[in-house]
């Protein structure tokens, strides 16, 4: 009932803007670095966060997964990540891809560049089906096996995705660095135009197709996927009450079918299809709200 309530009155999406606006707030909290362009070296810089947020970036109080993923697999003798991993394995038996839905800045992003009124670009089902897997690629090549087995004449590595790949790190931690420290702009060479290019490209496709970086590229979104199935925070779709309206699917920013695939890999539990769903089928699956509906 309560879960019922919630969906039906759309509460929700206020409560899912506040979420995604506290949690960017809150992994890049350090103001200070805004203003003179350093980036901060505090004690949470020991610290993993569980979202997609570079750790260069002035703002940031915490160290990037990804990147801190891809220094340890590079140190020289290849220490296995145990901390790194216990961390990502930790949110995703929690939440699951709910951290892609509700608490990643990057995906916050990409949300308010899809609210830009443009005509929708529909990727044909196919090369949908296939472009979904480059995630899982970039996760395998970039993330893992080039940093743990490609190593450089000191005998560490390069962190092959946070340096050739991630837009995330140049929009959040190379265009703040430039643009509040002059003496940085004659080092930005190809390689930073490259970032920007595919940062171009990245912030493009947010605004033509919805959730296009976590769709098809992110790696951290591809870790996360792998916890969908057995993650605690679920949702629940109840096919008796389905009306099949198809509402659900025309508001889901990963352009699935919320009642065939629940808790599928794709699914980032937003909670928009419970939002948009007139008949309450969909809601979200909480052991807290449960219990509450049950006493």
């Amino acid at each position: 009932m309560h879960r019922d309530r919630l969906n039906r009155s759309g509460k929700f999406r206020k409560i899912r803007h506040v979420i995604q606006i506290c949690s960017a707030v809150f992994f890049n909290g350090y103001i200070a670095g805004l203003r003179n362009g350093r980036i901060f070296t505090g004690k949470t810089k020991l610290f993993c966060v569980p979202v997609l947020n570079c750790y260069s970036c002035p703002a940031a109080l915490g160290a990037c997964p990804i990147g801190s993923l891809q220094a340890v697999l590079g140190t020289a003798g290849g220490r296995f990540p145990f901390y790194v991993l216990g961390i990502l394995m930790l949110f995703g038996v929690i939440l699951g891809r709910a951290v892609c839905g509700l608490l990643c800045p990057f995906g916050l992003l990409q949300d308010l560049l899809s609210r830009i009124p443009v005509r929708k670009v529909s990727v044909p089902g196919k090369a949908d089906c296939l472009l979904r897997y480059v995630k899982y690629v970039i996760l395998t090549l970039f993330v893992i096996l080039l940093p743990a087995f490609f190593t450089d004449g000191t005998g560490g590595s390069v962190p092959w995705f946070c340096k050739f790949i991630c837009p995330a790190g140049t929009l959040e931690g190379g265009i703040p660095l430039l643009i509040l420290n002059p003496d940085l702009r004659s080092l930005a060479g190809p390689l930073f135009m490259w970032k920007m290019l595919l940062l171009a490209v990245t912030v493009t496709g947010a605004i033509f197709i919805r959730r296009f970086f976590c769709r098809y590229l992110c790696p951290l979104g591809a870790f996360y996927s792998l916890f969908s199935k057995f993650s605690l925070i679920r949702m629940k779709a109840d096919r008796a009450s389905c009306i099949e309206c198809g509402k659900c699917s025309e508001v889901c920013p990963m352009s699935i079918d919320p009642v065939q695939q629940i808790n599928g890999t794709e699914c980032i539990l937003c909670g928009r299809c419970g939002d948009a769903c007139p008949s309450s089928a969909i809601s979200y699956d909480l052991p807290v709200l449960t219990e509450s509906s049950r006493k």
